[in-house]
């Protein structure tokens, strides 16, 4: 076995790491220990939310670093302790939501709060994800503004996630960023906040940098990422948007896409 490439494999999490079942194939989890045993470290960076993503690194038996909600938390898995956490302005967001709405009509709306034990919100007509995610009813609306904020996601009733998202940028851009984070998933962050962020801040407490990186994703919210590390790999299954930006493209998360990859770093 040759020397690893990389110091530093970034890896999104839906449609990246995980299959369509929620699941890590074994293959993947073999091919990640053996690119760490090489001397590389693996670190997850996801769209997610810290409650949403700590029982998959704990099934992970994973204990380094995690980037969470698109870059807004550096969490330490094997100590579950937030390291680092960005919030977004709520007056700034209910501002941008204002004339969002004012130029696409009523939008649906959830909200991901900040913290450790931080609940997800979903408004009355958001489309919520078939899963065992936990959330909870948003009755009255002003609840969502009642603590501090990482995200909030909209959707609209005839807008397909790329238009709104579009839209959106277009007319909130200066206030707001935007983001298209998968199926359904559009969100607004806090201004200047991306994967590459948080990336950059955990690489920085593990001392590495964005040339000792490779990173694989799969959606328009990991350009940022791709743009940071020095190789991007897009997923088969990826969007479009990010296959025009990556290195290279892999198989789909479905067929072991990551593992493909690092099997043949580690033997070149």
């Amino acid at each position: 076995m040759s020397a690893f490439p990389y110091r530093l494999v970034a890896t999104d999490l839906d449609g990246t790491l995980l299959r369509s079942d929620g699941s890590v194939s074994p293959r993947t989890r073999d091919a990640l220990a053996a690119a760490t045993a090489a001397g590389a470290a693996h670190i997850v960076v996801t769209g997610r939310s810290v409650p949403w993503t700590r029982h998959i690194l704990d099934d992970l038996g994973y204990e380094g670093l995690a980037v969470c909600g698109q870059g807004a938390q550096v969490y330490h898995a094997g100590e579950h302790r937030l390291l680092t956490s960005v919030t977004l302005d709520r007056q700034l967001a209910g501002l941008a939501l204002s004339k969002l709405e004012a130029e696409v009509g009523p939008l649906a709306l959830a909200a991901s709060r900040d913290g450790l034990e931080g609940e997800v919100l979903v408004g009355r007509g958001y489309r919520v994800q078939e899963g065992p995610l936990p959330y909870l009813p948003l009755e009255d609306p002003a609840d969502l503004w009642s603590a501090p904020l990482n995200k909030v996601y909209v959707q609209h009733p005839e807008l397909d996630d790329d238009a709104l998202a579009t839209v959106a940028r277009q007319v909130v851009g200066g206030l707001v960023d935007v983001v298209m984070a998968g199926p359904g998933i559009v969100e607004i962050l806090p201004l200047g906040l991306s994967k590459a962020t948080g990336l950059s801040l955990a690489a920085r407490r593990l001392g590495m940098k964005s040339a000792d990186t490779i990173a694989f994703g799969d959606m328009p919210n990991d350009i940022p990422m791709f743009a940071w590390a020095a190789h991007g790999v897009a997923m088969a299954n990826a969007h479009e948007t990010l296959k025009a930006v990556a290195h290279e493209v892999t198989e789909s998360h479905d067929d072991d896409g990551i593992a493909t990859v690092l099997e043949r770093l580690l033997t070149d």
